[in-house]
């Protein structure tokens, strides 16, 4: 019987058909240089023993980049995502069409990046989807961190609640601009009207980081309150996602 090739853990199968980067499993007696595999194995067993606490941020994006990237050495391109992007949330949602700029990112890096943005958010969405939002409130809001904070246009999400306040649906209603997203209140009480929600959430974020409402925002939420208490609706809150803080309307007394 022929002995398994030991290097096999590291030619993945591609997930979505070919990828640049991803090359067949047999094909190639190509081996990586046992430093690199060493230094694999070490980032591997460290992280196992001592989970993300224990690895820089550019060393847990290495982990991510092993798969995507088989026979080569990562650690540079880590560094360099890192410094384009300014950190490792940045990395995993930047846009595709800005992540493919980055030299040597291909298809299998942008798609084991993106897997793994969307695992994080899934990850949050399950902490606070049908459950009595009011009395988890902090992992209402890490959720809106991990799905909104780092994206480079403005997004406006509606999180709508049951009578006993549980979350039954977050949907986006629009995307804009940088520093602007068309929102229409009709629309949004709507919605609400249709899913036989009693209460809803405003969430949007603000790109720049400085999570301070406009005057736009302002008036745009007092057209949601008006329009949602005309209907008997309760119109909990609105956050502004910053990067690494968020607003309160209603702790503000704007609301």
């Amino acid at each position: 019987m022929t002995s398994p090739d030991p290097n096999l853990a590291e030619r993945p199968l591609p997930l979505f058909g070919d990828l640049d980067e991803a090359q067949p499993l047999a094909l190639s007696s190509e081996r990586l240089p046992s430093y690199i595999m060493d230094h694999r194995k070490r980032l591997r067993a460290r992280f196992m023993e001592g989970g993300a606490a224990a690895m820089p941020d550019y060393e847990l994006l290495e982990l991510i980049l092993f798969r995507a990237l088989p026979r080569q050495d990562v650690k540079p391109l880590a560094r360099q995502l890192l410094n384009t992007f300014g950190g490792f949330g940045q990395v995993l949602s930047a846009p595709v069409t800005r992540l493919s700029e980055v030299q040597g990112v291909g298809p299998a890096v942008v798609q084991e990046l993106k897997i793994v943005e969307a695992a994080a958010q899934r990850l949050a969405q399950s902490r606070v989807l049908q459950r009595p939002v009011l009395s988890s409130w902090q992992a209402l809001v890490d959720y809106c961190h991990a799905a909104m904070a780092h994206r480079t246009t403005e997004q406006f999400r509606v999180l709508y609640l049951d009578r006993k306040n549980v979350l039954i649906a977050d949907e986006e209603q629009a995307r804009g601009t940088v520093d602007h997203v068309p929102v229409y209140p009709r629309e949004v009480v709507k919605r609400a009207l249709e899913l036989d929600a009693s209460a809803l959430i405003l969430v949007h974020n603000h790109p720049s980081g400085d999570p301070t409402p406009s005057q736009a925002d302002i008036m745009m939420t007092d057209q949601i309150n008006l329009a949602a208490q005309a209907l008997g609706l309760t119109l909990h809150d609105h956050l502004v996602i910053g990067k690494g803080r968020e607003l309160s309307f209603r702790a503000q007394g704007l609301l």
